[in-house]
């Protein structure tokens, strides 16, 4: 088993070496399982419980105080689901996988999406705050009223992190970007996965790129990829499967996430990553933020 795991594009983090610490055990934990789906989906467990990343705990805050969870997974022979905007899920991939394995569907949302998970034995009811993003939340002046007066409130917080971020400077907050994703190969079987609590002070109910097919996940018999960024931004140019259509093509991984970066700076002017694996073993990245942390790892 072969993984390659990320954990978010965006500027550079506070204690850079833990958070690589953790994607290596979490592409390790991966490598060890069975099948590329359960490769994808252990390694973002890890990343998941992790409070030092956007998704699962720690989860970024929508604009009404609640954390919802988004989550897609794809395998080579195109099997997918999906699962968003979701409270107190932790494991947004299992709810995911399950959409992907128990349904007829590829995407399902909101309230019925953490019905359906806890239904299949996955955990809904868990707090995905954390001391800090509680802080951060109460700090930024919560809105009330009307959603036209949460978008008043948002139109110079979304995506920023708010008054309490690691950067009061710049308003930046690194744990802002941090999706997370993974994509596994087994000989010709292929999975790809990410994850995510969103952006900071988006609109209540705000779904970005992370669980939209071919956005934030894609996968095919040439391989696989993960993006992370500028959510509405890469839905707009469809940037997971662009990836994987480059390897189609004959590129090699790399190269195909590479070209699908500069693609895509070309057409948004916004910052984004993307990891790809490909059907022939080889791993590669690219991103044009300040840093985007990745760990690779075959058993």
């Amino acid at each position: 088993m072969q993984v390659i795991v990320h954990g978010g594009a965006g500027s550079a983090p506070d204690e850079p070496e833990s958070r690589q610490a953790i994607l290596d055990d979490a592409a390790n934990d991966g490598a060890t399982a069975s099948t590329p789906l359960d490769a994808v989906e252990a390694a973002l467990h890890v990343l998941e419980s992790s409070p030092r990343f956007n998704a699962g705990i720690g989860g970024a805050v929508q604009s009404d105080g609640v954390v919802r969870t988004d989550a897609g997974v794809m395998t080579s022979d195109r099997d997918a689901g999906a699962a968003c905007s979701m409270p107190g899920v932790e494991h947004a991939v299992s709810a995911a996988r399950v959409v992907l394995e128990e349904t007829p569907h590829v995407l399902v949302s909101g309230e019925h999406a953490v019905s359906l998970a806890d239904d299949y034995g996955v955990d809904t009811d868990r707090d995905l705050f954390t001391e800090r993003t509680r802080e951060k939340y109460a700090n930024a002046d919560p809105p009330s009223g009307s959603p036209s007066e949460h978008l008043a409130w948002l139109a110079d917080r979304f995506g920023q992190g708010g008054a309490a971020s690691a950067d009061p400077e710049s308003g930046s907050d690194h744990t802002d970007h941090d999706t997370v994703g993974a994509v596994a190969r087994d000989g010709d079987r292929i999975a790809a996965a990410t994850s995510t609590g969103g952006r900071w002070f988006a609109l209540a109910g705000r779904v970005g790129d992370v669980p939209q097919l071919g956005n934030g996940f894609y996968c095919a018999p040439a391989g696989g990829a993960s993006a992370t960024g500028a959510g509405e931004d890469i839905a707009r140019v469809t940037l997971a499967r662009r990836a994987v259509r480059h390897v189609e093509s004959g590129r090699g991984a790399d190269d195909a996430a590479a070209l699908a970066i500069d693609e895509f700076a070309e057409l948004t002017g916004a910052q984004a990553g993307v990891i790809v694996l490909d059907a022939d073993g080889n791993a590669g990245s690219a991103y044009n933020s300040e840093l985007m942390q990745t760990a690779v790892a075959v058993e």
